[in-house]
């Protein structure tokens, strides 16, 4: 059976002091994403996922930083699936309330950079540890 392709956007974000925003779902640190809607721009889904997964506002797109593969089951359509994740740099005030969308199973939100980086990222996706080395913040 042939895989279902998945298109999503999501962002790397940084403040004003170069933390990263990360987000505690399912078990692991992973990077704010989700699924491109019908007739929307990639940048829009990855900037619009940002906001909805993290409560931030005021984000200024920036370049795309690459694209990565994951392959899974998904059980709600009953068929293997090839996610194809556009990942673009992100800047934004750290001084906001973060609210984390618990309907999508996150549990907490942090802004990190060197030594907690570092850990949060021993608990994370090679995909999301890759694109963050792409984007040289690790």
């Amino acid at each position: 059976m042939e895989k279902t392709k998945i298109i999503a956007g999501g962002g790397l974000v940084l403040n004003e002091a170069g933390e990263l925003l990360l987000i505690f779902r399912r078990g692991k640190w992973d990077l704010p994403k989700g699924k491109l809607d019908e007739g929307e721009s990639i940048e829009d889904c990855a900037v619009r996922e940002v906001m909805e997964e993290t409560g931030i506002t005021g984000i200024t797109l920036g370049k795309l930083i690459g694209i990565s593969y994951h392959e899974y089951f998904d059980t709600f359509i009953n068929r293997d699936v090839i996610k194809e994740t556009h990942w673009f740099a992100m800047q934004a005030s750290g001084a906001q309330n973060l609210v984390p969308q618990t309907e999508e199973d996150i549990l907490e939100i942090r802004w990190v950079k060197g030594e907690a980086l570092a850990d949060c990222l021993e608990n994370s996706y090679d995909t999301v540890i890759d694109i963050i080395k792409k984007a040289g913040l690790i």
